[in-house]
């Protein structure tokens, strides 16, 4: 028994995805409000294009660090990884319409909130029992 491993189910582990979540989420935010900011991009496309970049971050995290799944192929991994982030993607870019666009609330406060709610409703379940899972 390996002492200095959380097992994925542990309270050790969640705390160590949603720490990989927010540093994922404060590259994904840093990379929105720079694309709306200094580049002028609406807000959904600037949302899609942080999402793919804390994407990137979050499957880094997850797999050498949160749940050290390193048994399985990464390639295999990953393109679970991109199945569970495509709905990620989805879910992060119809809350910024309908909360950005439809609704008017400020930008940041939309991703603020939709990104907290995908977080911890979504991704950690599917990453825990589907892309980091070791069947």
């Amino acid at each position: 028994m390996d002492i200095g491993k959380p097992k994925a189910n542990s309270v050790v582990a969640f705390i160590k995805a949603q720490a990989a979540s927010l540093i994922a989420t404060a590259c994904d935010f840093i990379t929105t409000v720079l694309c709306v900011e200094l580049m002028h991009i609406q807000p959904v496309p600037a949302t899609v294009t942080g999402n793919v970049f804390g994407g990137v971050i979050n499957f880094s995290l997850g797999r050498n660090w949160v749940f050290t799944a390193k048994g399985e192929s990464s390639l295999y991994q990953g393109l679970k990884y991109i199945l569970v982030w495509l709905g990620n993607l989805l879910l992060n870019a119809v809350g910024m319409y309908i909360l950005a666009i439809k609704l008017h609330v400020d930008y940041i406060l939309s991703k603020l909130a939709v990104s907290l709610m995908v977080g911890v409703l979504y991704n950690y379940f599917f990453q825990k029992r589907y892309v980091f899972n070791k069947v």
